[in-house]
């Protein structure tokens, strides 16, 4: 069977920073109760002009100029985001009109917080597959959209930003996927979800006036659920593919709260030099936290060839997923 490597990624985020100062004056707010609960300090939010498949197509454009190829030479596009520019058309059929990508095929990906994992193990599959050579996975999401900055419980987590990955074969020997562990539990999807808007609630002045059109979020359940969760998928995984915690070179986790993300590294046993954390920078991106992460790891020297490397995610669903590579860049 062909194994899929990542050889190339592109990030982006908007230019304008919302600080924990800057929300302290639209709600009841401060930065040490931010920083406490959470570990964010900044994240970046979309100017009105902007939508999803701007901010992946600038993301996807970085990711083709770090390969040094042109769109033209892709295969696929995978746009995993909840915050698509309209139900349809795709977003991924948007990026592909914006890069000019003539040959490609494509389509979203929905699975919330987990929807980049769940979209590298589908690129890493159509590259086992034999038929595709060079698949493009985007994650994307401008959450400020949907998020009420009237409700200090969720507006203070979330930002905007964008990450692409590019999948091709790897060669004989050469470092790249090895395995994933995934799964959905839709007892959980009261815990975090937007209530109104699909075929369920449609839009209408009573929905909006009710603030339906905004993330819920029960942030208890939802912490003990993603620390719980990812704990044991992600020690799955290693288990069965013979590795232990001494093994693994960083793991990439979904940057969601620095709370979850210490203490399932500790049920983990891995020390802080082998978990990425850049929440602080950030905040919840969603499916862009994972590219944004692997970005920074990279630039610091964390993440290199050869590397062992995890990405795991849990979301709204609730979705969860952990995927194991060698790094090849």
């Amino acid at each position: 069977m062909i194994r899929a490597k990542i050889s190339a990624l592109g990030t982006y985020v908007p230019p304008n920073v919302l600080t924990n100062d800057d929300l302290a004056k639209m709600v009841e707010t401060s930065n040490e109760w931010i920083m406490e609960r959470t570990g964010i300090q900044t994240r970046h939010i979309a100017p009105p002009e902007m939508a999803t498949s701007d901010m992946a197509t600038e993301a996807a454009k970085a990711a083709l100029t770090h390969r040094g190829i042109d769109a033209a030479d892709l295969d696929a596009i995978i746009v995993c985001t909840v915050t698509p520019d309209m139900f349809f058309p795709s977003t991924a059929c948007l990026v592909q009109s914006n890069l000019g990508a003539r040959k490609v095929w494509g389509f979203d990906l929905i699975a919330a917080c987990s929807s980049f994992v769940y979209g590298l193990t589908v690129g890493a599959n159509l590259i086992a597959g034999g038929a595709h050579r060079r698949v493009l996975v985007i994650g994307a999401d401008t959450m400020s959209r949907i998020i009420n900055y009237k409700d200090r419980t969720t507006c203070v987590l979330f930002g905007d930003g964008a990450g692409a990955f590019l999948l091709e074969p790897a060669a004989d020997g050469e470092p790249g996927f090895i395995d994933a562990n995934h799964l959905i539990d839709g007892s959980g999807a009261s815990a975090l979800y937007m209530p109104a808007g699909g075929s369920r609630r449609p839009p209408s002045h009573e929905t909006v006036d009710a603030g339906m059109h905004y993330v819920h979020q029960d942030g208890q359940a939802v912490f003990k659920f993603a620390v719980r969760t990812m704990f044991e998928i992600t020690s799955q995984l290693l288990e069965r593919n013979g590795f232990s915690s001494k093994d693994v070179g960083i793991m990439i986790p979904h940057q969601a709260n620095k709370r979850i993300i210490k203490a399932c590294a500790d049920r983990l046993g891995l020390t802080d030099e082998q978990v990425m954390v850049n929440i602080h920078k950030y905040g919840n991106t969603t499916a862009a936290t994972i590219p944004l992460a692997t970005k920074d790891a990279i630039d610091e020297g964390r993440l290199k060839q050869g590397d062992l490397v995890i990405f795991s995610a849990v979301g709204a669903g609730y979705t969860a997923g952990s995927i194991l590579w060698r790094w090849a860049l």
